[in-house]
């Protein structure tokens, strides 16, 4: 047996422990209303403004130093999320962990969103989807509907809420996507991994990375010659305008492109995969991120 998986074994055996312990208890602390948990933070954030005060939102990963790819729960995440009635998963390999923690605790009545099979994505798919506008407005109605399901009484009060995220909480996240496809759709740019292609393809920019060079830096893979060969081409002939990348994910081949883009005065443009700072909501995060991206478009282009 794997050592993650021998941990996972260890950690479901011990929320059973403490599931029958005197005392204990293996739901979501505090609040009203349904127990939430999310895996990750972008979704818990989304959760949070959609619930309310009518449920009990946490989350699962929240520290930006943490690899959700390869996270290994521990007994206290197992806890919550065995008594989680609604959870949140991304799913798409993404938080495997996550998967196998609900099997090992199932809750009658438990309703779980699993992002890449509610998107209808098959296994392979980019994984990142809170990078994508759509999916996140479309995820946000599904958990608004669930929380609706588990609090049938308070199904108003989640429908004003959804009105409130969706019109109000992203209006300038909604803005600022439609100014930089405005100026700068057909731009081209490099990025350091998938997590920015969704919105970058949202956005209208000429994504001219390999997808397998970003592909393999955000999975932890070995980027090919190749992809190294193509991505510093790219920048050293400013092929690119922008380079875009993950400050929480600087391999060596990152470091080296960005050294590359400095020393050829192109514009950088940072992104993260979970909130930084950790107390940002998903649109205050996001829209600083493409406060960032438009500075560096002008910077670039002069528009």
């Amino acid at each position: 047996m794997s050592r993650p998986a021998r941990r996972l074994q260890l950690v479901a055996v011990a929320v059973g422990l403490l599931a029958l312990a005197p005392g204990c208890s293996s739901s979501a602390g505090g609040g009203s209303g349904p127990q939430v948990v999310a895996a990750e933070n972008f979704w818990g954030s989304i959760a949070s403004q959609l619930a309310g005060e009518r449920a009990s939102v946490t989350s699962t990963i929240v520290n930006p130093n943490t690899d959700p790819h390869s996270y290994e729960p521990n007994a206290a995440d197992a806890r919550r999320l065995a008594g989680a009635q609604l959870m949140v998963v991304t799913g798409i390999g993404y938080d495997a962990w996550a998967d196998r923690l609900l099997a090992a605790s199932p809750l009658p009545g438990r309703t779980v969103i699993n992002v890449g099979k509610e998107l209808g994505l098959a296994t392979g798919a980019n994984p990142h989807q809170w990078y994508s506008p759509a999916h996140v407005r479309l995820i946000a109605e599904h958990i608004s509907a669930a929380l609706a399901h588990q609090d049938s009484a308070d199904a108003s009060y989640f429908a004003q809420r959804k009105t409130a995220f969706l019109h109000e909480g992203l209006a300038r996240y909604d803005q600022l996507r439609a100014q930089i496809r405005a100026r700068y759709a057909g731009v081209p740019v490099g990025y350091s991994e998938s997590i920015f292609q969704p919105l970058g393809e949202d956005l209208g920019l000429k994504l001219l990375t390999p997808y397998s060079f970003a592909k393999a830096i955000a999975e932890g893979t070995d980027v090919t010659a190749q992809d190294k060969q193509t991505v510093d081409a790219q920048t050293s002939a400013g092929q690119i305008k922008v380079w875009i990348f993950n400050s929480q994910n600087v391999t060596p081949d990152v470091q080296r492109v960005n050294a590359i883009a400095r020393e050829h005065h192109i514009p950088i443009a940072t992104v993260t995969e979970t909130l930084t700072p950790p107390s940002a909501s998903f649109q205050q995060w996001q829209v600083s991120e493409l406060e960032g991206l438009a500075a560096a478009l002008h910077s670039a282009t002069g528009r």
